[in-house]
């Protein structure tokens, strides 16, 4: 039997339960409720785990929804070929199998992709001279510092040479914009009249968003997460982010562009009690010939956000390094 649930466990029964319902979405005569503020209430904890892929399969053309029948195939395909990579071992000492990984069928029609447009599903062209750098967890991949990428890295000459979340610097499902990934897919919305905190569980980031687009940051001033501004549009609040730093992908599932240039817009909209869809569009026309626009249902749990400690107890920075150290006097002939 094959063993798959949640490494978060704020998100167990009750979160898979919600799962199954989000499939229904938007109520026709569903009343979002209002804040003390007068402004659609969005707090809460919110779960954004999905096993729908990124990008639309080719072979799928425009075909927005699986089939039932489509969706368990692809569901067990995927789970058995996770498994297989899982005990692969790499080339190391392996990694977690789907016991440790949220990898909840949330449904949500079906859909053959996150991306919706373009409209085949996919990540449209890259411009001609884009900057690609990648990263990945089976062995380093040859670069300059700084690591841009947030999983893997270069070397093992020191913590310089590690990817953003192997540093505690930015959680690699933390945003913005977010995508579903291994675990720790939770984010908790915290209004006040003025404000929104948008804090995710990984790294612990919490970004401050003002309702005030008239007080925008001068261009020279960039930041790992940009610099976001919201307002609300009828009950979907708008948050819109650019000045980053040019130190990440432009789009986290592809190892293109330096963010640069890239201007991100958020969509939050409460379609019924327990779910927040969650829609973003990312737009640089330095990486890009295309914008990318995804929907990504989140799902309301009943749980608190607890602290993610990142550089307590990290010994696992401390042993990679280590190992390496080790392995260089090995190499030397050294006791």
């Amino acid at each position: 039997m094959k063993r798959y649930k949640s490494l978060t466990t704020t998100c167990l029964a009750t979160c898979l339960l919600s799962f199954i319902s989000a499939a229904t979405v938007a109520q026709p005569n569903y009343t979002v409720p209002i804040t003390e503020y007068g402004q659609p209430d969005l707090q809460g904890v919110w779960n954004f785990a999905s096993h729908t892929p990124v990008q639309r399969d080719e072979s799928y053309g425009d075909q927005q929804h699986f089939t039932p029948e489509e969706n368990e195939v692809n569901r067990d395909r995927s789970i058995e070929s996770f498994e297989a990579r899982a005990e692969s071992h790499f080339d190391g000492v392996g990694g977690y199998n789907s016991f440790w990984y949220e990898r909840a069928t949330i449904g949500y029609d079906l859909r053959t992709s996150l991306i919706i447009y373009p409209e085949n599903g996919r990540i449209p062209e890259i411009v001609e001279g884009t900057t690609m750098q990648r990263g990945g967890v089976s062995q380093d991949f040859p670069g300059e510092r700084p690591v841009r990428f947030v999983v893997g890295g270069i070397a093992k000459d020191g913590p310089e040479d590690r990817g953003l979340s192997e540093r505690c610097i930015a959680g690699f499902n933390a945003g913005p914009p977010f995508m579903p990934s291994s675990y720790n897919n939770n984010v908790q919305l915290i209004q006040h009249r003025d404000h929104i905190v948008i804090m995710t569980e990984m790294i612990h980031d919490a970004r401050i968003v003002p309702l005030d687009r008239n007080q925008e940051l001068s261009e020279d001033i960039r930041l790992w997460s940009g610099d976001s501004r919201g307002y609300w549009e009828g009950n979907t609040l708008v948050v819109e982010t650019k000045n980053f730093n040019g130190m990440t992908q432009s789009f986290i599932s592809s190892p293109y562009g330096d963010s640069m240039d890239k201007s991100l817009t958020e969509r939050f909209t409460r379609v019924n009690e327990s779910t927040l869809e969650y829609e973003f569009t990312v737009d640089d026309p330095s990486t890009f010939t295309d914008k990318i626009t995804a929907m990504v249902p989140m799902t309301k749990i009943d749980g608190l956000l607890y602290e993610y400690s990142c550089h307590e107890g990290n010994y696992g920075m401390a042993n990679l390094l280590r190992g390496e150290r080790r392995q260089e006097m090995d190499d030397l002939g050294v006791d």
